[in-house]
């Protein structure tokens, strides 16, 4: 699974024209999922993501979780993290998953997300979305679950 993270103040996703998730202080996540991907890699994401110390303490340093703020998770499925650029000027996404894996692992990791304590809104899978964000920093992380 890859992840795109933005921390944020606000960010909204819409599906035409009708705002459909919605949160204050917390996470954009960017949710990619590929052929490979099992329950364990959104278990690894789910736990790190909530306890990765990217929000700021007291002393303006970054040492407080999505957890310690208290803050929510906008998830957006996207497959296009996994495209493939290098050969012509069609990206290629054949190591994105299925759509049938994709929605089943995408669900999952929210589900991961939310009996953590974490209020999670999503965007419609497999639907063309318009994200709206303040990115707090700005600050942005991708991450793995494979190396």
């Amino acid at each position: 699974m890859r992840l795109v993270v933005q921390r944020v103040t606000d960010a909204s996703v819409s599906v035409g024209g009708e705002t459909v998730g919605e949160i204050g202080l917390g996470l954009m996540v960017l949710v990619g999922v590929t052929h490979e991907d099992t329950s364990e890699d959104a278990a690894y994401l789910a736990e790190k993501l909530v306890n990765l110390r990217i929000f700021e303490d007291e002393g303006e340093k970054m040492n407080l979780s999505l957890l310690d703020v208290g803050g929510s998770v906008l998830s957006v499925s996207q497959f296009t993290l996994y495209g493939d650029t290098k050969k012509g000027r069609r990206p290629n996404f054949t190591k994105a998953a299925k759509p049938d894996q994709a929605l089943q692992l995408y669900e999952e990791w929210n589900s991961m997300l939310r009996a953590k304590g974490v209020t999670v809104e999503t965007g419609r899978f497999g639907e063309m979305m318009d994200v709206k964000l303040t990115n707090s920093g700005p600050v942005t992380f991708i991450m793995d679950s494979k190396a």
